[in-house]
Formats: structure tokens, sequence, C-alpha cells
């Protein structure tokens, strides 16, 4: 591709010095013919002819004199005459010939100035400098995008900074209003006290998640992610996983079933590896409906291991599905409000599979939500 791209370069700088070479064999000729024609004028019997002429008709009127003084006037200085003749016609063509190459650096500031002031239109320069256009083109193809992507990730993030303070607000408000009922309450009886205390514990453990989300938002950097290979036994990371959701299960009245094939090794990042799998699997938890069962797959092949995790719930329609793995998808509709989640759990998801040279998919179908995580077996520096 390189190589292609160079000898198209080369093609557009080929073309760029054929065209600037016609120019000047064009001056050549063009300066040869007219210094030939001044020589012809200058130096033989014309340009006496028409001095004399001219001097004899409107000031001396009389031949002789008007001879003698071209003799004395013209004659003696036809040498210098020619030359002051030849160098104003090269300064002419020389000037031309400048100003035909200082065209082309006024197109190219031209497309600068598109460029600069972010016009939409294709930036057009002449077939000769079809490269430099190219090379403009696409720089305001990748600043347009990027500024299009960081626009739509700051309005992400500000609109998900406006909803979780919103959402703060809400178990903020109800730990203060029930402490508010225990301490005005003096009859309050036993059981109703241990029912406000246990709400407000609730309301408090949500705040702190939500809390949590704003420091993932704010700590988390992918592009500072750094592997640290290591040899792992992938069967026991899951299934010490599925031990450390039970609590979770149970809130739900969830199953998890594991169906691993037994002592797969891996070679990979454990801590990041793991976190793959505690988010997909925590987004699994809080999306299944109840009283299902959540099915963990685990297969190993020739150079590559394959793990699934599956859930029933609502069907992602096919769109939404196509943007689960984005920064901050929990603003979409598909999400609910008291799930949670900053919706940046299966973005850092994708970004360590893919920095382990993996993928990781999603498929929703009849109520079946899976997600698919594919990683080679042997670690990629």
């Amino acid at each position: 591709m390189k190589n292609r791209d160079k000898t198209s370069h080369e093609d557009d700088y080929l073309l760029f010095k054929n065209r600037l070479s016609l120019k000047i064999l064009l001056i050549m000729a063009c300066s040869i013919l007219i210094i030939a024609a001044v020589y012809l004028f200058v130096l033989k019997d014309n340009f006496a002819n028409v001095v004399v002429a001219i001097l004899d008709s409107f000031i001396y009127h009389d031949r002789d004199e008007a001879v003698a003084v071209y003799l004395r006037t013209f004659k003696a200085y036809e040498i210098w005459l020619f030359l002051i003749a030849v160098m104003g016609v090269f300064f002419m063509i020389f000037r031309r010939y400048l100003d035909s190459i200082s065209k082309y650096f006024k197109e190219i500031n031209r497309g600068i100035d598109t460029l600069v002031h972010e016009d939409t239109n294709d930036i057009a320069l002449p077939p000769e400098l079809a490269s430099t256009e190219r090379k403009i083109n696409s720089i305001r193809h990748t600043l347009t995008k990027r500024k299009t992507d960081a626009e739509l990730a700051e309005q992400r993030k500000n609109d998900l900074v406006m909803y979780l303070a919103h959402d703060l607000k809400t178990p903020l408000s109800s730990v203060i209003g029930y402490l508010n009922l225990l301490r005005d309450e003096n009859q309050i009886s036993e059981e109703l006290r241990e029912k406000y205390l246990s709400i407000s514990l609730d309301k408090a453990e949500r705040l702190e998640e939500l809390i949590n989300e704003f420091f993932e938002i704010t700590r988390f950097n992918l592009s500072n992610i750094t592997l640290v290979y290591s040899k792992i036994n992938l069967t026991m990371m899951l299934e010490q996983l599925g031990h450390e959701f039970k609590p979770m299960l149970a809130g739900k009245d969830l199953k998890c079933e594991f169906d691993v094939q037994p002592d797969m090794m891996l070679s990979c990042d454990a801590n990041k590896l793991q976190r793959v799998f505690d988010n997909v699997l925590r987004n699994a938890v809080s999306y299944c409906y109840e009283n299902t069962t959540i099915q963990v797959n685990a297969r190993q092949a020739e150079d590559h291991v394959l793990i699934q995790v599956i859930n029933e719930g609502d069907t992602i329609p096919g769109e939404r599905l196509e943007r689960i793995f984005e920064q901050f998808y929990r603003l979409d509709v598909s999400r609910s409000s008291s799930t949670g989640g900053a919706g940046l759990g299966l973005a850092i998801a994708r970004e360590i599979v893919e920095l382990h040279h993996g993928q990781i998919t999603a498929r929703s179908e009849n109520g079946i939500t899976s997600f698919e995580v594919t990683l080679p077996t042997v670690g990629k520096s």
C-alpha cells in the first residue's frame, strides 16, 4: 500500500515537473522569437528607416539632417539599445514564469485557508497538484471526524454527568428523609425503626455506587493501559468469578451454570482480563430476567479460547446492539435507570480484549442475549 502511494505521489510530482518544463520550453521559444524580431528590427534597416522617417516628418523636415541625427544618437548606441530591449523581454517573460509558479503556492494557500476555516467542501487544486490535494482533503476529513467524535463524546459525558447528578439526588433525599424521621419520631416502633434503617442503608449503598461511577469516568484512561502478561488457568478464574457473584445472583433469584473445559491455560494480563469477565457477567446480571439462569461456556481450540456469557432478557434491537460497546451507552433508551452503570463496562471490556488481540461480540434474538469473547492462547506483546 505504501509503495502504491509512493508511486502515485512520484507520478503527481512528475506531472508537475513536466508542466513546468513545458512552460520553460515555451518561454525559451518565445524569447528566441522575440529576440530575433528585436534583432531584425533594431540592427537592420527597418529600425533606422522608422526613426529617420519620424525625425524627418515631425522635427527637422530634412532627410539628410534626420539621417545625421540618427547616426549620432541611435546608431552609435544600437548595441546598447538591443541589449536593453533583450533585457526588457527577458524580464517580462521571467516575470510571467514566476507568476505561473506563484499561482501554485496561491492555490495551496487557498486550500490551507479552507482547511483552517473548516469549510465542508472538498478542496480542489490544479491537476498537477493532485497529490497535495489528496493530502489536504485527507487531513480535512480526519480533522472533521475527530472534531465530531470529540463533540459527541463530550456531549455524552456531559449528559451522563447531569444524569448521574440527578440520580444522586434521589437516594440522598431518601437517606435524609428517613434519618429525619428517625430523629423526629420519639415513639417509633422497633420494627419501623429497622425498616427505616434498612431503606436508608440501601439508598446509601446506591449512592456509593453512583459515586464510584463518577470516579470510573474521571480516572479510567484506555490509552494508558499497559498489559503485564502471565500464564493463568482460565478455568479457575471463571469458576472463582462465579463464586464472587453469588450474592448478586441471589438478589435476583438467578442461577449461574458453568460449562467450562477443564484446565484451560491462557497467556494474558490476569487482572485486566478478570475485569473483562466481571464487566460482561455484571451486565448479564443487570439485564436478565429474574428467576432465570445465566450460562457461561468456555472452550479451547488450537490457537484461541472462546468464552460465552448467555442470559435471558429483553431482545436488544440491532441498531442498539451495534452501539452496545460504546462509552456511556447507558444514556440510550434500552438502558434502565434502575440498573445503574455508567455505560463504561462493556467499552472497557472491548478495549482490553482488543489489546489482547482478541475480539468481543454480542448477539440478541428471541429474548436470548449472548456475549462471545475470543482470545489467542499465546499473548502478543
